[in-house]
């Protein structure tokens, strides 16, 4: 079930967290920035990660972390990932295969709330009227609470409703 709420995401209750990256990600900007700050670890084992695998646009890389966190990163942005690279934007194609990826991790069980930024419209450059719709699509007959937080309040809780 869909939930849009209001808040400071990285404020969740919700045991996972989506967000929209680049294959040459340095999670210096945004919420990067921000999960970057709250779990250091996570950036670390990513350029690890990207360096001996070459992610691709379209992948999901999850990460899990101390206390039960799951960051799933859906590499929504164009790119390769080489050390100069840089971002381009994100693409609807990348959204519908990474959604689609990240609904088949759900769907394993394990996940039981989640919690997802506007994807891919930050640096991304999409717009949300535009992804709105394929997250509905792919992630609204979910059992489990999705939290969709539309609006970015630094520092508030949203009003997480119960499953």
């Amino acid at each position: 079930m869909l939930h849009e709420v209001s808040g400071d995401i990285l404020l969740t209750r919700a045991q996972a967290v989506a967000h929209g990256i680049a294959p040459s990600e340095h999670f210096d900007s945004g919420l990067a920035l921000g999960l970057r700050e709250a779990w250091p670890a996570m950036a670390k084992d990513y350029r690890h990660y990207a360096h001996q695998s070459h992610p691709k646009p379209g992948e999901i890389w999850t990460w899990a972390g101390a206390g039960g966190i799951r960051i799933f990163n859906l590499l929504t942005q164009e790119g390769e990932h080489t050390h100069a690279a840089k971002a381009g934007p994100a693409s609807v194609s990348n959204v519908n295969h990474c959604l689609r990826r990240l609904r088949h991790e759900l769907d394993k069980g394990e996940v039981k709330s989640l919690a997802i930024s506007r994807l891919a419209t930050g640096v991304g450059g999409l717009d949300w009227n535009v992804v709105q719709p394929l997250v509905k699509q792919h992630l609204g007959d979910l059992a489990i609470p999705v939290y969709i937080y539309v609006t970015y309040h630094k520092g508030q809780k949203a009003n997480e409703p119960a499953g």
